[in-house]
């Protein structure tokens, strides 16, 4: 911004005019802007001169990209923590008691990083237990009002997980190389909100204790080959380690449990680990065996999946030893990146009101008209209709003056 005041900006005007109408009044004489940009430096002083090059100077409150200003369309692959505060490690589990008294206890229990009285209290997942027999809960023959509960979460996971045509979940049954049915499930169902677009293989671990020992269930991932269905990429849960905070990668310690089946799946991209009973009764203990038969008032979701999480707080006691239940997520971030160039004789202006004064505009101090100095704060962006769509801030003001130039990257992620 520069001012001309008393009879130049009338000279100006006066040269301007009679430049413009001597090339008006010349059949196919051009405008050359560089005479323009001459005639109005004769009335700026030194640090005010515009630049001939009028795509690359600005004496306004916008300045437009040029083609060299702009990166866009660039994707950066991020991963982080998926529970609350983007930490990876969780190891206290805690569940609401007004949740679990409710109908929707019978089908699934949601579990939080603090005790629900918190107000940082967050759902970090939900257990449920599903049976493809039906078995865990009361029949209608026993109970007219019977939910069906885990009919209804395994034909839930099956329509969700498996291919068309497919109806049962198949696992390691006795070897690697065989493979059985996986009758019934604990689903673990990570919270869609912490893991966004997809969970990252290999960057997950949990550890369960209970009355028969301690297990640490990894996925297979750094295998060879990878199963793909129409819910994405699937693996098999294998006891192992990360081996956090070591040089070493992961290492399987046994794809299958002591009575040969198989510990269960893991679906990365639909956020889900299915657990086998089977298996985890002969690891971990026998109270989260399979439930073999209906009963009347009985559903094993508020007893079995309970039992589950209560293995997975013994299985958490201490993060010095990075158990717990370990996961991170990985998104495809799109990235653009526009770099905002103050040349020195740009924007070394304020439009705050302060500063200048009177009514005809006069500067608040008479430095600000030869030598000002200013301060970058915020840069807005805008669309081509002058519309503020975007706002940075810069971490501490940087000066700007007729001496100083100034190269800002913004960078835009969605």
């Amino acid at each position: 911004m520069a001012l001309i005041r008393d009879n130049r900006g009338a000279l100006l005007a006066s040269n301007l005019s009679q430049y413009l109408a001597g090339a008006a009044n010349t059949a196919g004489t051009p405008i050359d802007t560089n005479q323009l940009v001459s005639i109005v430096n004769q009335f700026l002083g030194t640090g005010e001169q515009i630049s001939a090059d009028m795509t690359t100077i600005s004496n306004g409150i916008y300045k437009k990209f040029g083609a060299l200003d702009t990166v866009v369309n660039r994707t950066q692959i991020v991963t982080s923590g998926i529970w609350s505060g983007d930490t990876g490690s969780l190891y206290a589990f805690y569940t609401s008691s007004i949740q679990v008294a409710d109908n929707s206890g019978k089908y699934y229990i949601n579990v939080y990083n603090l005790p629900t009285s918190s107000t940082s209290a967050n759902v970090q997942f939900s257990v449920a237990y599903g049976d493809y027999n039906g078995f865990g809960a009361p029949t209608l023959g026993q109970d007219q009002s019977s939910l069906l509960s885990t009919t209804a979460v395994y034909y839930q996971m099956a329509n969700v997980l498996l291919d068309p045509g497919v109806n049962i979940f198949q696992i390691y049954s006795g070897s690697t190389s065989v493979y059985g049915n996986m009758n019934n499930f604990y689903a673990i169902n990570i919270n869609r909100a912490n893991y966004k677009e997809r969970l990252d293989p290999g960057n997950i671990s949990l550890t369960l204790s209970g009355s028969r020992g301690l297990v640490t269930l990894i996925d297979d991932s750094g295998g060879t080959g990878e199963t793909v269905t129409t819910a994405g990429r699937v693996y098999n849960l294998v006891s192992g380690s990360l081996n956090i905070g070591t040089s070493n990668s992961a290492s399987i310690n046994s794809a299958i449990a002591s009575n040969g089946q198989g510990f269960g799946l893991f679906y990365p991209d639909m956020g889900v680990l299915l657990l086998n009973p089977l298996a985890l009764s002969a690891s971990v203990g026998y109270e989260l065996a399979a439930a073999s038969s209906s009963v009347a008032g009985v559903y094993q979701n508020l007893t079995g999946s309970k039992a589950l999480i209560d293995t997975m707080n013994k299985g958490g006691v201490t993060p010095l030893t990075n158990d717990g239940f370990v996961a991170r997520r990985t998104e495809n971030i799109s990235t653009s990146h526009y770099f905002v160039r103050a040349n020195n004789r740009e924007f070394n202006f304020s439009n705050n009101p302060s500063f200048v004064t009177g009514s005809v505009g006069q500067f608040t101090q008479t430095l600000f008209e030869k030598d000002p100095h200013v301060y970058i704060t915020t840069i807005g962006l805008y669309d081509d209709s002058n519309e503020l769509i975007a706002v940075a801030k810069t971490s501490t003001p940087v000066e700007k003056s007729f001496d100083k130039e100034i190269a800002i990257r913004v960078k835009l992620d969605f």
